[in-house]
């Protein structure tokens, strides 16, 4: 092999290091981009979702505590037929037994059961689901920023990054928030 076709080998084979350095740097900015994407997707769900789940905790709450106000009123007219037969008022406590009874019996049909702290640890649930759902996209997240600041500032991809992709530095998910509740702080 004469030095023209060494040469020649060395120049393609520092071309194709230099392509795929460059490919990389771009493919771990487009995964930084993609993950901060799933960031976003979870906290808009959990902005859709919690919303919703609270106003139906908000309307069980409600209904549970008209039935509970409907028992005691028929307690009340229960309690004062006890003093002497009043067929008005029997009519009335009848009345108004049936109206509570098909009331529940609609409630039952729609709402198996009238606890409303079921729903609330439901919805307490839910929200603990989201948080964590967020949580997962944000480590995800800080995951790729890593692989991507290494990529360009780590030898040889510093160079490549330097000369031909020309990409900044991303900083990793943080929150202020969460970083008050601790007296350590890293010398970064």
């Amino acid at each position: 092999m004469d030095s023209s076709v060494i040469g020649l080998i060395v120049i393609a084979v520092v071309v194709v290091a230099i392509i795929m350095l460059y490919n990389g740097i771009i493919g771990k900015h487009n995964a930084v981009d993609r993950a901060w994407a799933s960031v976003l997707t979870q906290e808009r769900q959990k902005n859709k979702i919690i919303p919703m789940v609270e106003q139906l905790v908000e309307q069980y709450k409600l209904h549970e505590s008209e039935v509970l106000t409907k028992v005691t009123e028929l307690r009340s007219a229960i309690a004062e037929m006890s003093s002497g037969v009043d067929t008005a008022k029997l009519a009335a406590a009848e009345q108004r037994t049936q109206d509570l009874m098909q009331g529940l019996k609609v409630t039952v049909e729609a709402y198996p059961e009238l606890k409303a702290s079921d729903v609330y640890m439901k919805l307490m649930a839910e929200i603990s689901e989201q948080q964590e759902q967020i949580g997962a996209a944000i480590r995800i997240f800080n995951a790729n920023v890593e692989d991507f600041n290494n990529a360009i500032e780590m030898f040889p991809g510093s160079l490549i990054n330097s000369m031909l992709v020309r990409k900044q530095k991303i900083a990793s998910f943080s929150d202020s928030e969460a970083q008050a509740g601790f007296e350590y702080k890293p010398n970064l």
